[in-house]
């Protein structure tokens, strides 16, 4: 696939990437922890279809120490029994704040009050900002069609 534009030039690209770029790197700050940012990252990822994503995701977490069944699971997490309860709590968040279209009530309270027990309130602020930076970015590589296989992990960092 050949990309339809490279949008990191131009003074439109020079005026809003950095700011999207440090949105991105300033969220790996927050008190949520590593491993679940990725796993949220990868399963929003992939549930909108962003290849360019889910090998940055797939990538990162894997250089962080995550492990293979875990990444190739994300997908079935709710099936799968290698997550903990506050890791599935999060992607159902994820999955929920990602689906809005196909259900048009967004994230359920159950869904709120099961990741409220395991987050507080700055880690769920934490995980709402990084499940839309991850639409936004998603959507951004998907219709610029930003090519697959190539990322290298730190290269954002």
């Amino acid at each position: 696939m050949t990309a339809r534009l490279n949008y990191f030039t131009g003074p439109t690209a020079e005026m809003a990437l950095p700011h999207l770029m440090a949105l991105g790197r300033g969220l790996k700050d927050t008190p949520v922890p590593p491993a679940t940012q990725e796993l949220v990252a990868l399963r929003v990822s992939q549930i909108n279809g962003c290849a360019a994503c889910i090998d940055m995701h797939t990538k990162e977490a894997a250089a962080a120490g995550e492990t293979p069944v875990r990444l190739h699971l994300v997908a079935a997490w709710r099936e799968a029994t290698v997550f903990t309860d506050a890791e599935r709590a999060a992607l159902e968040l994820a999955e929920q704040g990602t689906r809005v279209g196909d259900a048009a009530t967004g994230v359920d309270d159950a869904a709120w009050t099961r990741a409220a027990e395991h987050y507080d309130e700055e880690q769920l602020v934490a995980l709402v900002l990084l499940i839309s930076f991850m639409n936004a970015a998603n959507r951004l590589n998907i219709i610029a069609r930003q090519p697959a296989g190539d990322y290298q992990p730190g290269r954002f960092h």
